[in-house]
């Protein structure tokens, strides 16, 4: 194991810098929500958004290499279906206020750079009790068909314009094939 962040990818046996910072990951992510490009032109999108002006000649694998990094590494290495609980677009000004609480500091300051795996980490350490991971809580529950509890009730129909995605577009479903392919 290495306990370094990836800085680069390897495609081909070829390492390729990358444009690692989270609003370089986050802007790779949405992509996959405008209703306008087709899904390989998403793809592509993610393709030059994660290596810039480098992008490998086998885009195939270069794509998978970017889901990897943008799925967090090897942390992630289930076959199983998730649900989507997150829109970092829709859910960033509540996101954003819980990320800095655990990061100490103002996380989009432009004046800092944050690697995509360390924001994650910030994002895993989220106060269980904050308002983001009230919603996900529910998105979760909702997605697997689960009971809410009284108060999760309550809050989904005092906030449904919180939990409720807008249309998003299907990139897990795209992220899905190009994790398994």
């Amino acid at each position: 194991m290495s306990w370094d962040l990836p800085y680069s990818l390897t495609v081909g046996g070829v390492e390729y810098p990358i444009n690692y910072d989270y609003r370089d990951a986050l802007d790779a992510l949405d992509v996959f929500s405008a209703p306008d490009l087709t899904d390989l032109n998403k793809i592509y999108a993610m393709l030059e958004i994660i290596y810039g002006e480098n992008i490998p000649k086998n885009r195939i694998e270069a794509a998978k290499q970017a889901t990897w990094f943008l799925d967090g590494g090897d942390v992630v290495k289930s076959d199983r279906e998730r649900p989507k609980t997150m829109d970092y677009k829709q859910d960033a000004p509540l996101l954003f206020s819980a990320v800095n609480k655990v990061a100490g500091y103002e996380v989009r300051n432009p004046d800092i750079d944050i690697h995509w795996w360390t924001f994650m980490g910030y994002c895993n350490e989220i106060d269980p009790e904050s308002s983001i991971a009230n919603i996900v809580q529910i998105r979760t529950k909702l997605a697997k068909g689960k009971k809410l509890e009284k108060h999760e009730q309550e809050y989904y129909n005092e906030n449904r314009h919180l939990v409720d995605f807008a249309d998003s577009g299907n990139i897990e479903d795209i992220l899905d094939f190009l994790r398994k392919g």
